[in-house]
């Protein structure tokens, strides 16, 4: 069989099941099953099977293939005739500069939540146990792979983050990419208004871009708490709109704080401009290339961003806060007043805090049906056109390296060498052929 043909049998099979799995589909965090085949609890990972407190009177290769889950299973029970599995998986190492920043954010989490603009009862007494840190991704896996989050926020459960905390993973290398691919590519000619504002971009662009993504990932999402009684589950199929919402507006009021400056974080108080401008462009037009025309918005993160946009638009017009001009025949942002724009998020973050702390479900339904969903169709078949004309794609994933390993004369290994050899299809090929537990019949 030709390369040609593996190819468009890979890609049909790729469609096939997004088109499929994700709407037929619930998934369950399998955390929540019952775990068989494991000795102790007595573990810092939940897939571990030997005790820490083995780990130095242990040799190295047990304790490292103790580190393996195999051996263990979850029980559940399901009335499904149908059963489906994801994971993922993502080797790394720390990345002690950038940690250093998350933990500075993290140390000051009770500073944070204290100065929120939100009312008093919808803030944590004291916040407990939040600790971030920065990887660098060294091979993607399972749902991680080809496209992957820039960040990770555990766990999930509000009782869990109220009593024990939270921890936060921020992708460093992966937001990195992000950065370096927008550098020249056309984008900002083309959608950014004025020579002031991409300049902005480009000097402080990356920089803040990172830090909203530190305070919404470290502390955006472990901020606030449910009032006694409240259902976590209350705003239903909003919940994730608001959720995500929330941790952004979080990120995007502090962003802007002078704290950031005391903490050396950003190197002057305009440094902030640059992520608003470019959150707004996304929110109001930007991000419109992703959708196909004539849909409305689905994903929960491109909700949270248009709602926010346009609630900032909306509420700021009487003051002509942020406007959408024409010029040269085509749409631009223009945001006239900065300070105004962090009082709005402001308000509205402590809107959204009380909805998403009082479970009112009638209230997230008028934000995210208001402000989230609808698609103006005019404006979207001119971004469309204006996006068509760079040769972009909308979306990203990333190919893993290929790594070797270099030794001497004795099989000693003294390097690694790392290449980027392979397309997409050739390593998933590749993948199916080396690491398949089935026998190919085809070769």
């Amino acid at each position: 069989m030709s390369f040609s043909v593996y190819r468009k049998i890979i890609n049909f099979i790729l469609l096939l099941m997004a088109g499929n799995l994700s709407a037929q589909v619930t998934y369950y965090d399998a955390a929540e099953f019952q775990l068989l085949g494991k000795a102790t609890t007595a573990t810092t990972e939940r897939y571990v099977r030997l005790p820490d407190s083995l780990e130095h009177i242990s040799r190295l290769p047990l304790w490292q293939l103790s580190r393996n889950s195999s051996g263990m299973a979850v029980r559940f029970r399901s009335n499904s005739t149908q059963v489906a599995v994801k994971w993922e998986s993502l080797v790394n190492f720390k990345d002690l500069e950038a940690t250093r920043r998350t933990e500075i954010i993290s140390s000051n989490a009770q500073w944070f939540e204290d100065h929120s603009p939100v009312d008093k009862s919808f803030k944590k007494e004291k916040v407990k146990g939040v600790s971030a840190k920065v990887i660098t991704a060294a091979i993607l896996a399972g749902d991680l792979y080809p496209a992957t989050a820039i960040g990770i926020n555990l766990p999930n459960a509000n009782w869990i983050r109220a009593h024990h905390g939270s921890k936060s993973v921020t992708i460093g290398n992966i937001t990195d990419a992000y950065n370096k691919a927008a550098h020249g590519n056309g984008f900002n000619e083309e959608f950014v208004y004025n020579d002031e504002e991409r300049q902005r971009i480009d000097q402080y662009g990356d920089l803040t871009g990172e830090l909203h993504t530190d305070l919404h990932e470290c502390l955006g999402h472990g901020s606030g708490k449910l009032l006694p009684g409240v259902d976590p589950d209350a705003l239903k199929v909003y919940g994730s709109t608001i959720e995500e919402a929330r941790a952004d507006l979080f990120g995007l009021y502090y962003v802007a704080d002078p704290k950031l400056v005391e903490l050396k974080l950003v190197p002057d108080a305009e440094a902030y401009k640059a992520e608003y401008y470019t959150f707004l462009m996304n929110g109001l037009m930007t991000q419109l290339v992703r959708i196909e025309p004539g849909n409305n918005i689905e994903e929960a993160h491109m909700r949270n961003r248009q709602l926010i946009a346009r609630w900032v638009f909306e509420k700021g017009a009487p003051d002509k806060v942020v406007e959408m001009v024409k010029k040269d025949g085509k749409t631009y942002v223009v945001v006239n007043d900065y300070e105004k724009v962090r009082e709005l998020f402001g308000e509205l973050l402590a809107e959204i805090q009380r909805i998403k702390s009082t479970g009112d479900f009638e209230g997230a339904r008028t934000l995210v049906e208001n402000y989230a969903v609808k698609v103006d169709p005019t404006l979207h078949a001119e971004v469309l056109e204006r996006y068509k004309k760079l040769n972009l794609a909308p979306y990203k994933g990333f190919i893993n390296p290929v790594y070797e390993l270099v030794t001497d004369k004795d099989g000693n290994i003294t390097d690694v060498t790392v290449s980027y050899d392979e397309d997409y299809v050739e390593q998933m090929l590749r993948y199916s052929k080396d690491y398949s537990p089935l026998p190919s019949v085809n070769n």
